[in-house]
């Protein structure tokens, strides 16, 4: 059986970092068996914007983390930006439609707890 390809949603990222409660025994294993994680620089950017705002804080920067946890950095590109714009829109969010386009074009699973994503026809797996 051929190990799967995720992308972390960017609460997902957060919560990794800093609150492991959130997640299931069987997520955690899903994820420690998976074949790359995959961050996106969007969520970066997101994550920068919340803690300029003060929604936010975290101990440490999101590339420090990824690099400690060997996560690849999926970056935001012109490519992506057309996939994004092309998604029907059952979430205005920007940053969450990146990460859709993303995984839709890397065919990549999208670690997230936001059941509306799931409308886009993705991989799904559910935080």
């Amino acid at each position: 059986m051929r190990k799967q390809r995720y992308l972390l949603d960017t609460h997902v990222l957060i919560w990794l970092d800093n609150d492991l409660k959130r997640f299931s025994r069987d997520v955690l294993r899903v994820l420690e068996e998976a074949e790359v994680i995959y961050f996106s620089a969007a969520s970066a950017w997101e994550i920068s914007i919340k803690q300029n705002l003060g929604k936010i804080r975290l101990v440490r920067f999101v590339a420090e983390y990824a690099r400690q946890n060997n996560f690849l950095e999926l970056p935001v590109t012109a490519f992506y930006a057309d996939a994004a714009a092309q998604l029907p829109l059952h979430h205005k969010d920007p940053f969450d439609r990146m990460l859709v386009a993303q995984a839709m074009q890397e065919g990549l699973t999208l670690v997230t707890a936001d059941r509306r994503l799931a409308g886009y026809g993705i991989s799904i797996l559910q935080v």
